[in-house]
């Protein structure tokens, strides 16, 4: 199996690597996260989406992506949300690799198909505007409170 490519982010590492195809919907509920959080907190769905910011013939620059944010992510998710911006990297299909600019959305939100279908709309909006071939999701669970 191969090893999967690192890019700094936030102070952390992040696994990036090429996805080829949509993953599956991901229709977690809330009963089916652990509740083993801290008082005062509760489980969410937490997601990670990972945008490249090259295409053929130019780079998404940071007004470009501002706008995408406050069209198609905002309105979906307004309870809030983080992009961090980082370098990424990741094998092509020909076997090279490729190295561009990239951002991290990150989100807490409700797990239900809703969210799913919002966070794919955003995913194919994002393809078909900046002729991506994909757009990373992570989708995990964490504690929260605020």
């Amino acid at each position: 199996m191969k090893q999967p490519l690192w890019i700094p982010c936030a102070k952390r590492a992040i696994p990036l690597l090429l996805i080829a195809a949509s993953m599956p919907a991901w229709a977690e509920t809330a009963s089916q996260f652990s509740s083993d959080c801290p008082a005062r907190s509760k489980p969410m769905a937490r997601l990670e989406l990972l945008f490249g910011a090259s295409f053929k013939g130019g780079k998404v620059g940071p007004r470009d992506f501002a706008r995408f944010i406050e069209k198609e992510v905002t309105p979906r998710f307004p309870d809030g949300l983080s992009v961090f911006e980082g370098h990424g990297q990741w094998r092509a299909k020909s076997g090279g690799l490729i190295r561009e600019p990239s951002r991290l959305l990150l989100i807490w939100h409700e797990p239900d198909s809703a969210s799913d279908a919002k966070i794919e709309a955003i995913r194919t909006a994002y393809k078909r505007r900046f002729k991506q071939q994909s757009v990373m999701r992570v989708d995990g669970s964490s504690c929260v409170s605020f």
